[in-house]
């Protein structure tokens, strides 16, 4: 009852997403499968004990395997329940915070080098190009083909000059793009809205992309249409949006790494502080909840420093050596 009622909450209350809220549902049920099986009380309240978690915390590791990482996820779920509980009276305190959690290596952020992309944009452009629109038909399987290459480098080129989520991109309807005011509006986590800036290139790329796709399907799209569809018209979904990108970024030789769209916002947020542009600005853009997250990036900013440095510091040049 406690579990159901919990993801109820996160659901209708917190408005997590479906993706999100499968996860803490499974491993909600994996907490409860493992108490039950190692004999604890049959009430999911006297399994919430520190000694319980601690022992499910080495059941994770040890028999299971699990990384540092996926062994904090499985507690960060089970005490964001135990906090639920603690809030609607069916536990005294949170007993997840006696359990010493595995130390987990940090991990920074990965990003294309800006060679990379400027390489992709420029052996790409043709595909968007205002002469090939001419090419275009209703329902010619040539133009089906060219709406499709439209389609790709746009996932593309939105996700790279806005660094908005693969769930973000997905959700945008034609109407929230606003071209008189150059801002894209997105939903992110939690249904939170903000606006995006809407650079020339990029809305003359949507712009373009949406008179092709009137062309080929015989109409103009409605402004609570998707403005990403399939080719069989349907709202464009994740596995599809990590296809295209696999395949796009694929062309570029010096791209040998993952290929993904969080790479990509990771790329822009990467550039952008290189660029001397402030954290909280950063922050607001990428639609972080708070600035802890968004720190991640100066690393990447302190290595190019480094290098920098090196290359141009006197002392650094002569080896730390007085003179010339």
């Amino acid at each position: 009852m406690y579990k159901e009622d919990y993801i109820d909450y996160v659901t209708k209350v917190k408005r997590f997403s479906s993706r999100t809220r499968d996860i803490y549902s499974g491993i909600l049920d994996e907490f409860i499968e493992y108490s039950e099986a190692s004999g604890s009380d049959s009430s999911l309240l006297s399994a919430l004990v520190p000694s319980v978690l601690r022992s499910y915390e080495v059941h994770l590791m040890d028999a299971r395997k699990l990384d540092p990482r996926t062994v904090n996820l499985h507690l960060s779920v089970i005490s964001g329940f135990c906090r639920y509980l603690v809030k609607v009276g069916a536990l005294a305190s949170n007993p997840v915070r006696l359990v010493h959690r595995p130390k987990v290596e940090k991990r920074l952020p990965v990003f294309y080098r800006e060679e990379s992309m400027d390489e992709y944009f420029r052996t790409t452009s043709s595909d968007v190009s205002e002469e090939n629109l001419d090419l275009i038909v209703e329902g010619d399987m040539l133009s089906r083909e060219l709406v499709g290459r439209r389609l790709s480098h746009l996932v593309v080129t939105i996700l790279f000059s806005t660094g908005i989520r693969r769930s973000e991109l997905i959700g945008i309807n034609v109407g929230d793009v606003d071209f008189s005011r150059k801002v894209i509006r997105v939903r992110g986590k939690g249904d939170k809205e903000r606006e995006i800036p809407l650079v020339d290139a990029l809305s003359k790329e949507i712009l373009l992309y949406l008179n092709a796709v009137k062309t080929f399907d015989g109409r103009r799209r409605a402004a609570d249409e998707p403005l990403l569809q399939t080719l069989k018209g349907k709202r464009l979904y994740p596995v599809a949006v990590d296809r295209i990108i696999k395949e796009e970024l694929g062309q570029v030789g010096s791209i040998t790494g993952r290929k993904s769209p969080h790479v990509l916002r990771h790329t822009l947020a990467t550039s952008l502080l290189n660029e001397g542009t402030d954290l909280n600005s950063i922050k607001d853009l990428l639609g972080h909840s708070s600035l802890a997250a968004t720190q991640v990036y100066t690393h990447n900013s302190i290595e190019k420093l480094k290098n920098v440095y090196q290359t141009a510091h006197p002392r650094a040049k002569s080896g730390g050596k007085n003179g010339d």
